[in-house]
């Protein structure tokens, strides 16, 4: 943890100013922006070489704060997220609040509440969704440890966490479940 508070410092610097950040999760390596900043979600974008009709998935700290991000959050995707035992994305109808290049064109947003404690001190501070995605450019495959990210990637956001630059845990990316307001659920990725 030696430099734990000097990157959420750096980080919440740089997310304020419209940056990017390549940061650990609890699952893989992530490139984040300010989830309301339509100019850094374009960054990202353009950084992974990914066409903007891929939607990208947000973070936020708590299950309260979801409802502030989706309408009509049925009660299920609630449960799901209070029960889930692994990492679990929820896709949820009537995106809001958020950049308009981040919103599927079906009007929906992928939501996860991380379980790291430098994700959820970060959000905190925040005080706003943070994006994550993978950090590798579109279509190449999802780097397992920070020493398999790309240069391209590394030279093109704005700050790098030094958190957990050399662990080399095996993590899984998360399970994804699309859920409809009127409660259907579909396994998108278990």
């Amino acid at each position: 943890m030696l430099h734990f508070d000097s990157d959420i410092e750096q980080a919440l610097i740089t997310l304020r100013s419209g940056g990017l950040i390549l940061y650990p999760t609890d699952t893989v390596w992530g490139i984040g922006c300010d989830a309301t900043n339509t100019d850094a979600v374009s960054k990202i974008f353009r950084l992974k070489q990914r066409p903007e009709t891929q939607s990208m998935l947000i973070f936020t700290d708590n299950i309260n704060k979801i409802s502030y991000y989706a309408d009509d959050v049925p009660d299920v995707a609630l449960d799901i997220l209070e029960y889930a035992e692994t990492p679990t994305t929820l896709i949820l109808s009537n995106a809001k609040n958020l950049a308009k290049n981040l919103i599927h064109t079906d009007g929906s947003i992928g939501i996860r509440i991380p379980n790291d404690e430098f994700c959820q001190k970060l959000l905190h501070q925040f005080r706003k969704p943070i994006v994550s995605t993978s950090a590798n450019l579109a279509g190449e495959k999802t780097p397992a440890f920070f020493s398999e990210i790309s240069e391209h990637i590394k030279n093109g956001v704005d700050y790098i966490v030094r958190q957990r630059q050399e662990d080399t845990t095996k993590r899984k990316a998360s399970s994804i479940i699309k859920i409809t307001p009127d409660s259907q659920i579909k396994i998108i990725r278990n």
